[in-house]
């Protein structure tokens, strides 16, 4: 019997599920705390953002390293070893004596959640294949929820018992929750089942877009880098921005969860539109939305609109990353998941955590966003202009096949 688009590959789906939204609680935790921890260290903001450049950093290495770990030893060891790093990391933050060593701190965070993204997406686009575009967005969907629901959390628990407290009971919950929840992931697909997941991909091959296999890695990785460092304007710095509006920090936790919370819908929804037009029309249609919604930041300051853009950017945004696991499950082979995932996954973390880096500077040398928010707008355009050339690459193929 097997396992692949079976009741238990939903079970370990939604286990996956679980283990990110979880996980992924030290991706938002800093950007909720940042500026009660720029207050606390008297640094400036481009100092205190670069502890989130910090978090992505160790996300993307993390992505690759622990991708390759899924791929080679399975998904207990790779979620329990992410536990440990989350853990170590919370602590090791939470007892900073100066910002460097509290970014140190967020390397180890950044470094354990990434288990609890690309490389669960990996595994788990093994056992789907009927709806493999559906089971892979909601399986990246984790770390949106996370987005949606940890927000106002960790706003509550800093506002009541400091940044530090906050830190230690995050990695508390993450200890006793996600070990247990590991254990769900500890079955394998048999050697036979390896062999027909093979079988299932659908091209297995970058020529297919007339390109080698290093060149189509290279092309998403400068995509993923393109399109995330627009992305991570809104969502490094909208509590930040809120606050300079003098709307409040509050406000601005809430608008971030209403952001993560549209993202879920978009990423379901961009599963079901990959599953009938693949990855990269899938691409291309976030990445056109994602401008637009950056546009509307510019001519929006006001609480009401910031709440209305801020709900279209999450719509609009959140199937972008995972459309680049599909594109890689369409033309690498599955074999390679964990390591080719990982990889894609790690360019846009390296555009996050440059995107997010990169708003703070600006911020400090114009002492406004708006700076940042163009910025975003041109590095998006060079995503759409890379996602247009492999849809266009694809076309010609297929004319020419037929």
């Amino acid at each position: 019997m097997s396992y692949i688009d079976s009741r238990y590959a939903w079970w370990r789906l939604a286990a996956s599920v679980a283990i990110g939204t979880l996980g992924s609680v030290g991706m938002w935790a800093v950007v909720v705390a940042l500026p009660t921890i720029q207050a606390d260290f008297g640094v400036t903001r481009a100092e205190v953002s670069f502890s989130y450049t910090a978090t992505m950093l160790g996300f993307g290495l993390g992505s690759i390293a622990l991708g390759r770990l899924i791929d080679t030893r399975g998904a207990l060891l790779t979620v329990t070893l992410s536990t440990l790093l989350l853990v170590a990391g919370f602590a090791a933050a939470a007892y900073a004596p100066t910002v460097a060593t509290f970014s140190a701190g967020q390397v180890l965070i950044g470094f354990g959640a990434a288990a609890t993204f690309s490389p669960l997406v990996a595994d788990l686009s093994h056992w789907f294949r009927k709806r493999r575009g559906l089971a892979v967005a909601i399986c990246s969907s984790g770390n949106y929820i996370a987005g949606a629901i940890w927000p106002p959390i960790i706003e509550h628990l800093v506002s009541d018992h400091g940044w530090r407290s906050a830190y230690l009971i995050a990695g508390a919950v993450c200890l006793v929750t996600m070990l247990p929840l590991g254990l769900t992931l500890r079955h394998r697909l048999t050697e036979h089942e390896e062999g027909t997941k093979s079988a299932g991909a659908s091209l297995h091959s970058s020529r297919a877009l007339g390109l080698s296999p290093f060149a189509l890695q290279a092309w998403l990785a400068l995509a993923g880098i393109g399109c995330c460092v627009a992305m991570s304007m809104p969502q490094v710095h909208i509590v930040a921005y809120c606050a300079d509006l003098g709307y409040g920090v509050a406000q601005g936790a809430i608008m971030l969860s209403l952001m993560l919370g549209f993202g879920i819908v978009s990423r379901i929804g961009s599963g079901w539109i990959a599953d009938r037009v693949g990855g990269i029309k899938t691409l291309l249609l976030g990445s056109t939305l994602q401008a637009v919604a950056l546009f509307l930041y510019l001519i929006s300051d006001s609480l009401t609109s910031l709440y209305v853009v801020s709900a279209l950017f999450g719509l609009f945004q959140g199937g972008i990353v995972p459309s680049y696991a599909i594109i890689v499950r369409e033309y690498f082979s599955p074999r390679e998941a964990g390591a080719r995932i990982g990889l894609a996954v790690s360019a846009t973390i390296v555009g996050m955590a440059l995107g997010g880096w990169m708003g703070g500077v600006l911020f400090d040398a114009t002492g406004s966003y708006r700076a940042a928010f163009i910025n975003g707008i041109a590095w998006n355009a060079l995503n759409g202009a890379i996602a247009w050339w492999l849809l266009f690459r694809q076309n010609r193929r297929a004319v020419f096949a037929t």
